[in-house]
């Protein structure tokens, strides 16, 4: 029992524990940096420099873009008889031929090759249940076959497994499109027109398609039974989802250059059923440049950031040649001062 009235004290031969962590500069914060001083003149130079960068990359993006050739026809109307347009939706769940002929005029010269793709909108691939209705494994491996718990309600018929299942196999499209010129058939190159990675990787090349669409309701198109998965390029494509509604997928490639003023006629089924959630459909041929497909975003977007740069650099220039700011002195920076004074 102590004698002293302080309180309890340790055992001399106990250590104590700390929390505290061990000292160093980068716990501390305290590794050389660059700490600039953002002087007026730094701040134009810096405006003007990415102006004078951007807006010339800006041009070049646009007119890359400009110098792509892009024919877009919407067909999902007009290749619906006049007599069944009140409902479009019997129509196309009904029997019966559904050809349509399409005539396309060439207003610029189309090198090739020549990109076929099909344009849907109002199409939500990216929707949660829809992107969920798939089992990858099962596309690579035939021993995943029977794991089909995570396609439902594609998911089996009559008790046996579907191959490939989910309701983005189940909703493949299947509109098919055939091209002349001069009463001579284009021919269209289906092949290498999805990314490898997926053939390598994704598809198996034991894995072959099993019950798919041998139920009802069909969905879109038909698989080949004696095709490997990895095979089968129009629905690799597809299963591909999109992210936005409005999206393009390559259906295939014309190797033949297309003149100015050839007509293409086109003939094409119409079987996909798009008009149940007023839905488009477009055929859309296109040529592409070093920067890929047409799109004028990255070009606009370079002309807008280098001009507000260049106006903030004139505008920053003016407000100090017209009412100068005297700098502060820098030796009175937290990080200039020395640690006595």
């Amino acid at each position: 029992m102590s004698s002293g009235g302080g309180g309890s004290s340790e055992p001399s031969g106990v250590k104590k524990t700390s929390k505290r962590p061990k000292y160093s500069r980068f716990t501390q914060q305290e590794l050389p940096a660059c700490k600039p001083i953002l002087t007026p003149s730094w701040v134009i130079l810096t405006f003007l420099v990415a102006g004078v960068v951007f807006i010339p990359l800006g041009v070049i993006c646009l007119f890359a873009s400009q110098g792509v050739v892009e024919i877009v026809d919407r067909y999902d109307t007009d290749c619906v008889p006049e007599s069944s347009r009140a409902n479009k939706v019997a129509y196309i769940q009904s029997e019966g031929n559904k050809m349509c002929n399409r005539t396309i005029t060439v207003t610029k010269t189309m090198k090739h090759p020549i990109y076929v793709y099909y344009q849907l909108e109002n199409y939500y691939q990216n929707h949660r249940r829809y992107v969920k209705s798939r089992n990858d494994a099962q596309l690579r491996s035939p021993r995943e076959e029977s794991d089909v718990k995570t396609c439902a309600p594609e998911d089996n018929v009559a008790g046996h497994p579907i191959v490939p299942c989910g309701l983005v196999a189940w909703s493949l499209f299947n509109d098919t499109y055939q091209f002349s010129r001069n009463s001579q058939k284009l021919l269209v190159n289906k092949k290498d027109i999805s990314w490898k990675s997926d053939r390598d990787s994704k598809f198996g090349k034991n894995v072959y398609p099993k019950n798919f669409q041998s139920g009802a309701p069909i969905g879109g198109g038909t698989l080949d039974p004696k095709k490997p998965l990895s095979e089968q390029e129009d629905l690799i494509v597809w299963m591909r989802t999109a992210a936005l509604p409005i999206f393009r997928k390559l259906y295939g490639k014309i190797e033949t250059d297309l003149n100015a003023g050839d007509t293409i006629m086109v003939l094409l089924e119409n079987n996909y059923n798009t008009y149940s959630f007023n839905g488009e459909k477009k055929l859309v041929l296109s040529t592409t440049s070093w920067l890929g497909g047409r799109n004028d975003f990255l070009g606009i977007a370079y002309l807008t950031v280098g001009s507000i740069c260049l106006f903030l650099a004139v505008t920053f220039s003016v407000l100090y040649l017209v009412k100068p700011r005297q700098l502060g002195d820098p030796s009175y920076l937290s990080w200039n001062r020395s640690p006595g004074g």
